[in-house]
């Protein structure tokens, strides 16, 4: 048996679920994680060695997700990677889901850092959160305790969690790696909620209010909206400008240890790349703004006759 560590919210279901569990096979031991949404936010991990990884070809239909103040970052496509813009400042959150009948557990990392212990390791190798079967988790911060977490933030290389432990090598980088559970233990499972269509979610994401304040544990309380305000600003910065991820505030997050076996051969990878605007601009994943009115687009405009008869006086 392997070893795993597994955050539970909602009391009532999950906890009964776990309980039964633990008597039917011996080997769960059962915490409250508050932060969970649904009787199917089940988060874990897990520790395993002796294994090796293999190629990952598509996300499989797993879904992740950058949140600030709830909602989803828009996600931008270019050089067979997905991006999104940093905003300077902003706390976020990742939102998992898993879209499998079947338990799978999640090898999650920010800035090449394990999101439970900060280490580097293999997929296979790593600490994992486990998702019940069509089950969504939200990962808020780092995992510093079984009943603590300090939340993401995005801020410059020179102030990231990573350069703090002397890791800069994978900066601006999140990657989700999932493995599904060998002996699937029965569980309840909940109908999955229906998923917004594509095009909703794009213009909820693009109709959304101006976020609040994102506050860090230094006191420094920097709202989204002046976040958004500078990175509308192109222009490139040095090379500390660069985006990366702080460990912020404390946040409650309860998680206890389990046993779940997983088949070695992952099902599915997602890989996402975030960087500022001005980085995002200098990639060309975004477009260079221009000073308006733009006389490019004007000349875009021109065409090579029109109706006069006889040449003007000038």
């Amino acid at each position: 048996m392997r070893k795993a560590l597994i955050a539970f919210a909602c009391v009532g279901v999950i906890l009964l679920v776990a309980g039964s569990l633990a008597l039917s096979h011996g080997r769960t031991d059962v915490e409250i994680n508050p932060l969970s949404e649904t009787a199917t936010d089940n988060p874990a991990v897990e520790t395993m060695t002796d294994m090796t990884e293999t190629t990952i070809i598509s996300d499989g239909g797993f879904e992740v997700e950058v949140l600030v103040d709830g909602r989803p970052l828009e996600e931008y496509y270019a050089r067979g990677k997905r991006y999104v813009e940093a905003l300077e400042g902003a706390e976020y959150e990742l939102r998992i889901y898993n879209p499998l009948p079947v338990r799978v557990a999640v090898a999650l990392s920010v800035d090449g850092l394990n999101t439970i212990d900060a280490r580097r390791s293999t997929a296979w190798n790593a600490s994992k959160w486990a998702i019940a079967p069509y089950g969504t988790i939200n990962i808020r911060g780092w995992q510093m305790s079984s009943a603590r977490a300090r939340h993401f933030y995005f801020t410059s290389e020179r102030d990231s969690y990573g350069a703090k432990l002397g890791q800069t090598a994978n900066l601006g980088t999140i990657n989700a790696v999932f493995f599904r559970e060998r002996s699937p233990v029965p569980v309840p499972i909940v109908p999955p909620h229906p998923r917004p269509l594509e095009d909703e979610r794009r213009e909820r994401s693009e109709s959304q209010t101006e976020p609040k304040a994102a506050p860090s544990d230094r006191g420094a309380a920097s709202s989204s909206n002046a976040a958004r305000s500078k990175s509308a600003d192109a222009s490139p910065g040095p090379d500390d400008d660069y985006a990366a991820t702080g460990i912020g505030r404390s946040v409650q997050h309860d998680v206890t240890w389990i046993d779940m076996e997983l088949d070695p051969h992952p099902s599915a990878e997602v890989a996402i790349r975030y960087e500022y605007r001005g980085a995002l601009v200098r990639l060309g994943i975004l477009p260079r703004p221009y000073p308006h009115p733009d006389p490019l687009r004007r000349r875009e405009r021109s065409t090579g006759f029109d109706d006069h008869r006889y040449s003007p006086e000038p």
